[in-house]
């Protein structure tokens, strides 16, 4: 089965403020305080955008390493970034909530938030979910060491030089587990519309990484983004899921008014931290 690592990234700008406030000196009489300067603060919710979303009420998944840390490697994945399309989140927004309450152990790719709590509130779905990027991965998640990271992007950059705009639909729920059973996966799995280009890249990555001694993709590759994921090996859970979205779907009619339908237009590679374009298409 095709596993999806979630990469690690964090990172935080706390300024401090060094401002200390002013002082009338020893001895010195000044004018007397107007009512106004002892009234209160305002309540902090005055203070936050109408965008706001308290992250700290909700409970987040912890995951365990896919391969083990070396010192001097650096974690790679060349990808294809997605967003999904606007016009199609209000239909994901109804099948996420029908998901978490089959599946209550989900939790939201790469941000790791419950997806149960998520659902409670229409607008930290929207944007912590279904408002992010997603990938379609083009090669396994691998580490590498740092004198590989040069020649591996410049031969992917050259290799993918000459790519053309081409439109992929995420049409089928599927579930994944990755290889040692650590994870599952819910998923949206590209089968018809842009599977011939991406089986193609596919097959470019696994050319790179070869000439660098790094072990290629699956055998019979099945494209998809991940939105949700679970400790351990839940196969039969997310199995009966996918059927119960299956008839939902069919239950109202969707194909007249929803196509997750996305525009392939650039590839990145992320080793370590850092991104790379390796290829992008102008509009």
């Amino acid at each position: 089965m095709d596993a999806l690592m979630a990469n690690y990234a964090s990172g935080s700008d706390d300024d401090d403020d060094d401002d200390e406030p002013a002082t009338v000196a020893d001895g010195a009489s000044g004018p007397p305080q107007e009512a106004s300067a002892l009234l209160p603060p305002p309540p902090l919710d005055l203070l936050q955008s109408p965008n706001f979303v308290d992250y700290s009420t909700i409970p987040q998944g912890s995951r365990i390493r896919s391969f083990p840390h070396v010192e001097g490697n650096y974690a790679l994945h060349v990808y294809i970034p997605v967003v999904i399309p606007f016009n199609a989140r209000k239909h994901l927004t109804l099948v996420m909530r029908r998901v978490a309450s089959l599946v209550p152990d989900l939790y939201a790719v790469d941000a790791d938030y419950a997806l149960s709590e998520l659902c409670k509130d229409e607008q930290k779905l929207e944007k912590v979910l279904l408002g992010r990027e997603f990938h379609v991965s083009l090669g396994r998640t691998v580490g590498i060491q740092v004198h590989q990271i040069d020649s591996l992007v410049a031969m992917l950059r050259q290799k993918f030089q000459s790519q053309q705009r081409y439109w992929m639909d995420l049409n089928k729920w599927e579930h994944f587990v990755n290889d040692d059973s650590t994870r599952s996966f819910l998923s949206l799995e590209v089968t018809r519309t842009g599977l011939p280009e991406i089986s193609k890249q596919i097959h470019m990555v696994d050319e790179v990484y070869r000439l660098h001694g790094l072990p290629e993709f699956y055998k019979n590759p099945r494209p998809h983004i991940s939105l949700a994921w679970a400790l351990g090996d839940v196969s039969s859970k997310l199995k009966q899921a996918t059927k119960e979205i299956e008839k939902f779907e069919n239950s109202i009619n969707l194909s007249k008014n929803y196509n997750l339908r996305c525009n392939f237009s650039r590839i990145l590679c992320k080793v370590g931290k850092k991104v790379y374009d390796i290829c992008k298409i102008g509009d």
